[in-house]
């Protein structure tokens, strides 16, 4: 917290970005007595080491990075919690229309993919958000469902979500996992075709969350219990479909997504933001992911009960909820 007493959050530019926005612009945080700068960045490894190093307070975060940080893979080990979940919903994978040609656009992607291989080719790009991320693991399970091993078939990298659709267009990838409303934009602009949402695969997969270090958890427990209280409500605003078209209109603007209205409406019946199954960290959502983790060679095997109980902490986010 700054010496002002100004809350600074994170947020990438993303749909589910929404409680951290909505909070904002309809008063939540204020009504909470919350003084908020949120903060828009440019990728979700600068989100994660703004918050390490105390530059940003808590951001809108990726679930499996809180764990990743907290083990210290990818990163220096930061112990961060998760005290409340933002969404469930909204990634999924688009390939590029390059692809589509006849036929299924994935058995299209696995042919080519074994084809390069054969010709001693380069390797189809694919992108994902961030490595820790239900994208990344989306994607992966997605492509081993076509016969395909994406550490050997396809070359994987990393771009920021408001890229994916951008390098779609300019051929430098061929398909992306990432969250609304990239997918939305990209078929927009007829460069893209989605061919797997999250929501068929994992449904009640974990998506966002409320990250912070367990530092300042600890240091500012009354205003934890107010940003806690504040999201929740902004949550359960952007949930009802009645505030739909003004959500849309408040996220477009340029501060935040800076993206047509449009895209986004296209995306939010694939998120929800509320709900008993949504918001509170579920201790089992930590041991899945845990899970994938390791299914994917990122960690080796962990104390999956002390990490979720450190990490997931239903605890705050029932005490905020309680008043």
């Amino acid at each position: 917290m700054s010496m002002t007493g100004e809350l600074r959050l994170g947020f990438i530019p993303l749909v589910d970005a929404a409680p951290l926005i909505v909070a904002q612009e309809k008063g939540f945080f204020a009504q909470q007595g919350l003084s908020v700068a949120l903060s828009r960045e440019g990728s979700w490894a600068t989100i994660r080491d703004k918050v390490s190093a105390g530059a940003l307070d808590g951001a809108h975060m990726l679930a499996p990075m809180v764990l990743a940080a907290s083990l210290g893979v990818g990163s220096e080990p930061r112990a961060m919690i998760a005290p409340l979940a933002l969404n469930q919903g909204g990634a999924a994978v688009t390939l590029s229309t390059r692809l589509t040609g006849d036929g299924e656009p994935g058995a299209r992607l696995a042919h080519l993919a074994r084809r390069r291989q054969e010709e001693g080719a380069s390797p189809l790009t694919l992108a994902v958000v961030y490595p820790y991320s239900i994208h990344n693991y989306l994607l992966r399970h997605w492509m081993a469902g076509l016969g395909l091993n994406p550490d050997v078939d396809v070359r994987l990298t990393v771009a920021p979500p408001s890229r994916t659709a951008d390098l779609l267009a300019e051929g430098v990838i061929e398909g992306f996992c990432a969250g609304a409303p990239w997918n939305a934009v990209a078929e927009a602009a007829g460069v893209g075709q989605t061919v797997a949402r999250i929501g068929d695969v994992w449904p009640s997969a974990p998506d966002k969350v409320l990250g912070v270090t367990e530092f300042w958890a600890a240091a500012n427990p009354a205003a934890l219990r107010a940003l806690l209280r504040a999201l929740i409500a902004a949550a359960a605003w952007a949930a009802d479909a009645g505030n739909k078209t003004e959500l849309a209109a408040m996220l477009s603007r340029p501060e935040y997504l800076g993206v047509t209205p449009q895209a986004i409406l296209a995306s939010l019946g694939e998120i929800c933001f509320t709900g008993g199954e949504v918001n509170p960290p579920r201790p089992e959502q930590a041991h899945w992911l845990l899970e994938q983790m390791t299914r994917w060679g990122q960690i080796g095997e962990v104390a999956s009960d002390k990490v979720a109980e450190r990490t997931w902490r239903p605890d705050l986010y029932l005490a905020a909820e309680g008043g």
